[in-house]
């Protein structure tokens, strides 16, 4: 169905990078639309203090369509070395691969010069996109075709399309198919953009020989008077006097002579006249932009919800995908252990698209402004687009056909794993698996930390602690337990070593630009890296893998790979481990676990959501970043249950359990020197929840194991958000402790103070009804059955090994309003590929109430297996967690009789007093207060007041460590522009707007008090993750107490040694507001480091001071009619920038130190200091 139509509306965009469409009304009538091209690196001279961007003067364009005023600059070029290199690593790192689009384009298209940075823009209305009238600024090569080109001149009557010199766009050839060399299909006009000079995008024009000529009748050859260049102009805003109208998303196949090439969704953009119809991915005008029109006419405020995806968490607004070891990281931290540059984003009326940015660079994800969705990167991306679509799983369906769907796991691996850094011994690793076995825990995997192998070298173990490793594991299959060890990328630089001796024979590893190894210090000391770009490495490191394997390994673990090489490090390491994995046993599925990754990554690598902290706050995030990666992806995910680093209390222990035991991937795990962190640590409440958990689990494992064949056949999502039950439902979009299993509905809760059964649940629409299997718990999760489903569930097993297909099989059904109900059970092997031969038996259930009397049957099936002989129960719902059961043979039609009106009041209520019993019996895992052990911290909770000489200043621990008033006495001015939540004086760890540092809890470190003969003082320090903290000293000087006196750094707390000590890439951020008492008699005086004097006033705006244009140490905000300036005084050499942001009505003055990383002995600083002076 088409999209409606609607009147298209101007959207300004008026960031540096962004295509700017801003006339007015009349202007854009008289004129048209204006385009500006800004250089980042290239400036005018500043005028008033500010910088300006240089634009070269329009040009003016004539025609027989409207006049265009086209603005254009030079810009930022690379060469075609470094694109074909982002072209060989890109094309062996998922299923958008270049190579495929050099073989569909001539050769003269595809390597040309790329601008940078290159930012995409996306914004829409209300019911449908729609397009901006399109203006393409384009150029033809000279080594373009000379049929080409002399079919084009004739065709454009004689204007020189052929002869246009390079223009800071890109290429638009016109041209004909020829077979072989793009598509394989004669008689169709093509056109091909060449965006940003090298990753080409396709479009393809489907036009008969009169929408050609018109096509091409404006285009338009001008020459610009400053630069002497020549421009081809192709203006669409409207063809034949109409403006294009946007339809359904389309599949879109490429093809070449071989056949299918590459598949991905598409928009179809027309314009209503006869045979012409332009097929594209969004991204016509470059990766520099694309703006999608919003109607002005809507009166209430359009809801979009967003989801900036991968595994971060936190609001998501403006984050980056940059691989990053974030040891401990927090809700305020922008770029994690993975990379997902993929927004998915669901409508007001339910419907649903995503948009992927196909970049491996550091990629900017803004989602800040209402309806818009902006990529930044520093060099050229196509951008792809998938939908809209009807609902967020159609979304997921058409992206996992593009990246790649999950690999089928092993279904042993959807058991639970216990790991722990590290058990230490084979004695202790059988040791825990025995007591598993002993209390009835269902477990399936123990795994084996760094500690096994000998001084931390791969693929060794250490002959004391682990002297016969395959023995160990064949005592593990012996009792139902595989086991999984760990290989990090960090291999020792140590002569006679086998693996560092044979990866330099075979030259594998990552080398600087001097041509030697690269060399840093992990776990075993020096070490060097393997190049996993490189075939060679991959091969080398499957072959390691092949032999490790046959010391009784069943999985690998991936760790401390982040790396990063753009962003596809930790995933070619996955990728390697999983062939080599895959070459030592081909009748079994490869197991890796990868704690880095890239979009795509689930093709070889099941993923965790890294190194979280054992409290509530960590317990909580693991479930909104659970389903973000299965938003991107990768369903196969989950957290390291009840924290992997810290002391777990125990209530926090059995919660956590209780919610981790449905995640599609369930381990828990614990860091060393902790506690035990295994489920009978805690007490014996603890340990009967974890029981009960687990058991859930396996019960479930039927289902589970059939989400997962339907996510790899289908890209199905596994564990996803309660929206996709309803996604015009606005309320559902909010909450973050339930979500979907299928059709089945997981209700947790995270909060100290109240279980699952005390919370009040937000169901969608529809028949919803809750069960269990006679386990609630005041520490359980709640389950809830949709309407309309049958899920199929086991018996409770202890590991997957103990089941049999003779087992007797379960069905819980719940039927919708009409009386229907179905579902599906996938078994096989439970292993092996037996399944890609049609090994298997997929069943179909129906069930459906004819006059009151419900019949269960099996509906279809496939697959080449017979159906098993076994017993089969049937439960039907009847809400409140009542049910009534019936038993049969599987296979066989099975007749269940509904009881009357009253019957099921009467057994509704029963149940609902039965468990309401239940829940007041069973004794919860008891409540213990964790201590704090630091001094001050009782203050960090309450709003602390410090008061001396001159100065009143209001400091809130609690949010961001931030001071929310500051009061000169003498004058009684307030000068911070502040709520508690937001503004006043705020730091920052990043160069991105509220960055980590801002929102976290500061514990207060120490309290000095004036009035004890101390300077009035306090130290703060918050959390900012990655094993960083940001550290900040608050004084009022004891010598001068005009002075308030700031000291600030960014110091490495516990940075994951994968990063040789060093953190990801800091900066220290200093981000005051001001409220301006009289607006506009105010300036920002200062002196420069080059000694000129410098005012800069509102009208101003925003201007950034670098070099020498900083001020030299000292820069005051001067309130000409109070007579007063607020100085502010620092260090130069700590300060790398300074930037002025004039709001209405309060100024930001802000003091940036350099971006780097820091390690334990080189923090980031900034010391500096406020005081008021009377202006002459």
């Amino acid at each position: 169905m088409a999209a409606p139509v609607g009147e298209m509306v101007w959207v300004p965009v008026l960031e540096e990078g962004v295509f700017r469409f801003d006339a007015s009304e009349e202007a854009r009538s008289a004129a048209g639309p204006s385009l500006s091209f800004v250089e980042p690196r290239r400036r005018e001279e500043p005028r008033e203090g500010g910088d300006r961007p240089a634009v070269v003067p329009a040009c003016e364009v004539a025609g027989n369509v409207q006049k265009v005023v086209i603005k254009v600059c030079v810009v930022r070029t690379y060469s075609a070395t470094v694109l074909r290199d982002t072209v060989k690593l890109l094309r062996d790192d998922r299923t958008f691969r270049y190579q495929h689009l050099k073989k569909l384009l001539p050769r003269h298209c595809l390597f040309g010069e790329s601008l940078g940075p290159a930012t995409f823009t996306l914004s829409w209305k209300e019911g449908c996109f729609q397009a901006q009238p399109l203006v393409v600024i384009v150029r033809s090569l000279p080594s373009a075709p000379r049929d080409c080109s002399r079919t084009l001149a004739k065709a454009a009557k004689g204007r020189e399309i052929g002869d246009v010199e390079r223009v800071a766009h890109g290429v638009l050839v016109l041209g004909k198919v020829y077979p072989n060399e793009i598509t394989g299909v004669e008689d169709h006009w093509t056109s091909t953009l060449v965006n940003l000079g090298g990753l080409a995008l396709y479009l393809v024009l489907d036009v008969g020989l009169g929408g050609l000529m018109e096509l091409l009748d404006r285009c338009m050859v001008v020459q610009c008077s400053c630069c002497e260049r020549r421009l081809v102009v192709l203006v669409l805003d409207t063809i034949g006097g109409r403006k294009p109208v946007v339809h359904d998303a389309i599949d879109l196949l490429l093809q070449s002579g071989t056949g299918p090439i590459l598949v991905f969704s598409a928009v179809r953009f027309s314009f209503p006249m006869a045979g012409l119809c332009l097929y594209t991915n969004l991204n016509i005008l470059s990766t520099s932009s694309f703006l999608l029109g919003r109607l002005s006419t809507v009166q209430e405020k359009l809801v979009v919800h967003l989801n900036e995806l991968g595994n971060e968490y936190g609001s998501l607004m403006n984050v980056f995908t940059w691989n990053t070891d974030a040891w401990g990281f927090g809700p305020g931290t922008t770029s994690l252990y993975q990379s997902h540059p993929w927004v998915l984003a669901v409508l007001p009326d339910g419907k649903a698209f995503g948009v992927l940015a196909d970049t491996t660079r550091r990629c900017e994800i803004d989602l800040r402004q209402e309806c818009t969705i902006k990529f930044s990167a520093p060099s050229a991306y196509p951008i792809i687009t998938f939908g809209p679509y009807n609902s967020p799983a159609e979304v997921m369906m058409s992206l996992s056909h593009a990246i790649g769907t999950v690999a089928m796991p092993p279904k042993w691996s959807l058991g639970y794993h216990q790991c722990r850094w590290s058990y230490d011994s084979s004695e202790k690793v059988l040791k825990v698996v025995r007591t598993f076995r002993e209390k009835g825990i269902p477990c399936d995997v123990i795994w084996m930390d760094i500690d096994y192998m000998d001084g931390f070298r791969c693929f060794t173990f250490d002959s004391n602690r682990f002297p016969d490793p395959k023995s160990m594991a064949d005592d593990l299959h012996s009792i139902g337990c595989k086991s999984i060890w760990m290989l990090d990328p960090g291999i020792k630089k140590e002569k006679g070593y086998f693996v560092y001796e044979s990866g330099s024979e075979t030259d594998v590893w990552i080398k600087k630009a001097d041509d030697s190894p690269f060399i840093g210090e992990v776990w075993p000391g020096d070490c060097v890296f393997p190049d996993f770009t490189c075939e060679r490495t991959r091969t080398w490191w499957a072959s390691l893998v092949k032999d490790f394997v046959s010391n009784g390994v069943d999985g690998i673990w991936n760790d401390m790979n982040e790396p990063a090489v753009f962003k596809v490090y930790g995933m070619l390491m996955a990728r390697s481990t999983y062939e080599g994995m895959a070459m030592s046993n081909t009748d079994k599925r490869p197991f890796v676990l990868t704690r880095a990754g890239f979009i795509g990554s689930q093709r070889y690598a099941a993923t965790w959501t890294g190194d979280n902290l054992s409290n509530w706050e960590h317990m909580h995030m693991s479930l909104p970043m659970v389903l973000q990666l299965g938003l991107s992806g990768q369903p196969l995910s989950g957290p390291d249950i009840c924290g992997g680093f810290g002391e777990c209390p125990p209530k926090n222990f059995g919660r956590w359990m209780g919610v981790g035991a449905l995640f599609p991937f369930s381990r828990g795990h614990s860091e060393t020197g902790s506690i035990d962190h295994e489920p009978w640590s805690f007490g014996e409440e603890c340990e009967e929840v974890c029981r009960l958990a687990l058991l859930r689990r396996y019960r479930l494992l039927p289902h589970i194991y059939t989400l997962f064949y339907l996510s790899h056949k289908k890209g199905a999502p596994v564990a996803a958000p309660l929206f996709f039950a309803d996604s015009q439902d606005p309320e559902l979009r909010k909450i973050e402790t339930s979500f979907l299993l299928g059709p089945l509905l997981i209700c947790a809760s995270t909060s100290p103070e109240k279980g699952a059964h005390e919370c009040a649940h937000k169901l969608p629409k529809g028949v919803w009804s809750r069960f269990d299997f006679g386990d609630s718990h005041p520490d359980l999760p709640v389950m809830y059955l949709q309407g309309g489903a049958i899920l199929p569930v086991g018996l409770p097993i202890k590991h997957v090994g103990e089941a049999s297909l003779e087992d007797d099989l379960s069905l819980i059904v719940s039927l919708d309003e009409n009386g229907k109900a179905e579902g599906v059970l996938f078994e096989d092997a439970g292993d092996g590929y037996g399944f890609t031969q049609e090994n298997y038996l997929l069943t179909y259930y129906v069930a459906q109430v004819h006059s009151s009397v419900v019949s269960v049957k099996v509906l279809k099936t496939e697959g080449s297996w017979n159906r098993p002989k076994r017993n089969l129960n049937i439960s039907i719902l009847l809400g409140g967690g009542a049910m009534i059961s019936s038993h049969g043979v599987d296979g066989e039609e099975l007749h269940i009789t509904m009881p009357s009106g009253s019957e099921v009041s009467n057994l509704v209520a029963t149940s609902e007093l039965e468990l309401k019993k239940r829940l007041e019996m069973i004794s919860p895992i008891p409540d213990i207060d964790e201590p704090s052990g630091q001094e001050g911290a009782e203050l960090s909770k309450i709003p602390i007041d410090l008061k001396s000489g001159d100065w009143l200043l209001k400091v809130v621990p609690w949010i961001g460590g931030r001071i929310i008033s500051m009061t000169h006495l003498p004058t009684d001015s307030q000068w911070l522009h502040s709520r508690i939540e937001i503004n006043g004086y705020e730091e920052y760890s990043g160069t991105e707007y509220r960055s980590a540092g801002c929102t976290e809890e500061y514990k207060v470190v120490r309290r000095y008090l004036e009035h004890s003969g101390e300077e009035e003082s306090i130290s703060l320090e918050g959390d900012i993750g990655g094993g960083l903290v940001l550290q900040r000293h608050i004084s009022i000087l004891k010598d001068n107490p005009k002075i308030v006196q700031i000291n600030s750094s960014i110091q490495a707390r516990n940075v994951g040694a994968g990063s040789g000590g060093f953190s990801r890439l800091v900066c220290l951020r200093v981000h005051p507001t001001f409220t301006l008492l009289h607006p506009t008699e105010v300036v920002v005086a200062f002196t420069a480091i080059n000694g000129s004097k410098q005012e800069c006033s509102p009208e101003s705006g925003e201007v950034t001071l670098e070099g020498d244009l900083r001020p030299n140490g000292e820069w005051m905000l001067v309130d000409k009619c109070a007579g007063v300036s607020l100085v502010n005084t620092f260090d130069p050499s700590q300060v790398s920038k300074c930037l002025v942001h004039w709001g209405t009505g309060d100024l930001n003055m802000e003091l940036w130190s350099e971006e780097r990383p820091v390690s334990k002995d080189t923090p980031l600083t900034i010391c500096h200091q406020y005081e008021l002076r009377q202006t002459c």
